[in-house]
């Protein structure tokens, strides 16, 4: 008969009789230890109050440092192109140079912000000894004593830190923040534009002016898409609406601009419910009425109509204008109507006898 016994740290015996450990059974061996102890060749971990060598650590400072300035001179780049070479050629918010501006903002705001990281990175793991801090929990009101010894902790941080000590780090690191934080204020440029006064005239003023140099009475409406002139009987249906521009506007410079501010919508309110605006009794042909198709809350356009109750509605917010009442607000966020175009009829044709008397537009915009 076989000993089953075996020996204290041998391999146990398999069944197919074999000697190899078992799978998840533990290591026979002894004595061994993967990280070497004291006194065995390896150097025991340095304690967290030990003193730095002053010549890595002016080594390390100067790749800070440099880290520092290279941050500096990418954000000074990032505004240097936003404010002057965006600037040209019609300025960085159209299509064609929305690549490359990307590019060159994205880039460079990228490598500013890197590199302050990477220097603040080695700043800490190389020029901090990591001293331990302990935080201890007292009563809301310090006393002296500990405001004191706050004070002293804290100029213990800076000095351990080398802020105080080690100016060139202080003085790089100023310089690359400085930049950065103009960054957030330049920004606000993609805001895009202020509209300044170029909302208080559309080109209906302009094409009604030419038009009178002509000798005419002012400017045909054209039907949007089509650019057809439009005739009092082309539009006779109560309840109708349809969006017009100024005939010719299509030729005028930037001209996408000028179609944007110059939009409008005729509605034709039954006369029976038309209510006329005190001084503006002669602005509508039999209930024809032409009003800005621009919200005054935001600038949506107002491009819904409800035929029953002969509101015109804005779909982003809601707001709610009234078609017989001068468009006048009844419901939404929109503080002022719509403003109306004047109307008038030379040779059967629909016309604007002058350009709209306020600013198109919301109220925010320009209301000075």
């Amino acid at each position: 008969m076989s000993d089953n016994k075996h020996t204290a740290g041998s391999p146990e015996p398999r069944e197919d009789g074999g000697t190899g450990r078992v799978v998840g059974t533990p290591s026979p061996a002894k004595g061994e230890s993967l990280l070497a102890k004291d006194g065995e060749g390896a150097k025991p971990p340095a304690g967290p109050a030990t003193e730095l060598d002053e010549k890595s650590a002016k080594n390390a400072e100067r790749v800070v440092a440099a880290f520092f300035v290279l941050a500096f001179a990418a954000s000074v780049g990032f505004i240097a192109y936003y404010i002057g070479w965006s600037g040209r050629n019609g300025g960085m918010h159209g299509v064609v140079r929305a690549r490359e501006s990307n590019l060159w903002l994205g880039g460079t705001l990228a490598l500013a912000m890197l590199a302050m990281a990477f220097g603040v990175t080695i700043w800490v793991r190389r020029l901090m000894t990591s001293k331990p801090i302990i935080q201890e929990r007292h009563e809301m009101a310090s006393p002296a004593d500990t405001r004191a010894a706050f004070e002293a902790d804290f100029l213990e941080g800076a000095e351990d830190s080398g802020i105080t000590k080690r100016p060139l780090l202080r003085r790089t690191l100023l310089l690359a923040a400085a930049p950065l934080g103009l960054a957030p204020l330049v920004l606000l440029r993609d805001l895009g534009p202020l509209p300044e006064k170029r909302l208080r005239s559309t080109f209906w003023g302009e094409a009604v002016k030419k038009a009178k140099a002509e000798g005419k009475q002012g400017v045909r409406l054209v039907v949007d898409g089509t650019n057809a002139p439009l005739k009092v009987s082309d539009f006779n249906s109560p309840g109708g609406m349809i969006t017009v521009l100024p005939e010719g506007i299509e030729e005028a410079p930037e001209a996408a601009n000028e179609i944007a501010k110059a939009v409008t919508i005729l509605i034709n309110v039954p006369a029976e419910q038309f209510k006329p605006v005190k001084g503006r009794e002669n602005w509508h042909v039999n209930g024809v009425v032409a009003y800005s198709k621009i919200c005054t809350h935001v600038g949506c356009p107002a491009a819904l109509y409800e035929q029953t109750t002969h509101h015109i509605l804005c779909p982003c917010h809601q707001s709610t204008f009234d078609a017989t009442d001068g468009a006048k607000v009844v419901f939404g966020p929109a503080h002022r109507p719509l403003p109306q175009l004047p109307l008038g009829v030379e040779d059967g044709y629909l016309i604007a006898t002058d350009d709209f008397p306020e600013p198109i537009g919301p109220s925010f915009w320009e209301r000075g």
